[in-house]
């Protein structure tokens, strides 16, 4: 049994508020859920609540990122093993399934998950059955799975890259989170949350503000980054100002900023000019700038960074294989 609390979500804009009132809605439910949104919107934020506000909420919950491991360790993290299932299996080891027995467990980057373990993870949400590796003798769990990804699935289950059956089963009901800046209502909230934290760890008496020069700035950064920049820049930019008897002024929103920055010398054209490099060299460079520079812009989102550049979604995936940017299809 846990008797952890769910970290508070923080933010008053009608955007954030809607998907609450989501949130509220299907957590009763024992349904899988998807999680949507660009990095540092708080994926495993909602997660947690979906938990929390069920009826689930006294048992396990487990979370794991799909992304960070490879295929084998996934699957005897997920799945569990027997003694001699491997090199090394010297003992019994049960898997998150196992462990989080009539709790939730939290997949994220689930897009990253291969073929082999997407078919295993099918049958356990149709049926609540698998086997650990290296058993012969099938168990059965009762899991409330929510996963969470940045990518976008329909167009890998078009590609062939992702079972359409399972994202049909995951995708009970999809939860898209808004981004930072289509919550600008909640910049300045959580700024001030953020720094009066900050202002606590460093021993300051009280947190001073901002500037209203700042907080234009603030409300004027993209924040691609979203909550997590956002928290960076403002811890940041507090313990640089040093100062806690003055309103903070100055904001490090880019810590690469420097006038020593080295530059690479570029042409007239403004692309950075490398004479060693072949014809085909440097266009091929520049594209992998153009496809980046997309992705960035677009929170790593490619269809968004498809659209961005006058791509089909396909052209774009085909892109990126080109340049190595993804895995090309086997």
């Amino acid at each position: 049994m846990t008797e952890r609390s769910p970290q508070r979500i923080l933010g008053e804009s009608p955007a954030l508020s809607d998907l609450l009132d989501r949130v509220s809605q299907v957590a009763p439910l024992t349904r899988p859920v998807l999680v949507i949104g660009e990095r540092g919107t708080g994926k495993e934020l909602i997660a947690e609540r979906l938990h929390f506000l069920s009826q689930r909420w006294q048992q396990p919950f487990l979370k794991i990122n799909c992304g960070a491991i490879s295929e084998s360790l996934l699957d005897a993290d997920l799945f569990g093993y027997e003694p001699g299932a491997f090199t090394g299996a010297t003992r019994l080891h049960k898997g998150r399934f196992e462990r989080a027995h009539e709790g939730t467990l939290f997949l994220d980057e689930v897009g990253n998950m291969s073929q082999a373990l997407q078919e295993k993870l099918l049958r356990l949400i149709e049926y609540g059955e698998f086997e650990r590796l290296g058993g012969q003798q099938t168990l059965t769990v009762d899991v409330r799975i929510i996963a969470a990804t940045n990518e976008h699935l329909p167009g890998l289950a078009a590609e062939g890259r992702f079972r359409a059956d399972l994202l049909d089963r995951l995708a009970f009901d999809v939860l898209t989170l808004p981004p930072l800046r289509h919550r600008h209502d909640d910049i300045t909230l959580l700024a001030d949350q953020f720094g009066i934290q900050m202002s606590s760890e460093l021993g300051w008496e009280v947190f001073p503000g901002f500037t209203d020069r700042a907080l234009e700035q603030l409300t004027s950064h993209p924040f691609y980054g979203n909550v997590r920049e956002l928290k960076n820049a403002i811890e940041r930019s507090v313990y640089r100002w040093g100062n806690e008897a003055e309103p903070i002024d100055d904001l490090v929103l880019d810590p690469f900023h420097s006038p020593w920055q080295p530059a690479p010398e570029t042409t007239e054209n403004g692309f950075a000019a490398h004479p060693n490099e072949s014809f085909n060299e440097q266009v091929s460079r520049y594209e992998v700038a153009l496809l980046e520079g997309a992705l960035d812009t677009n929170g790593r989102h490619q269809g968004r960074a498809a659209e961005a550049l006058g791509l089909s979604y396909h052209q774009f995936r085909s892109q990126l294989r080109k340049h190595g940017l993804i895995e090309k299809k086997k």
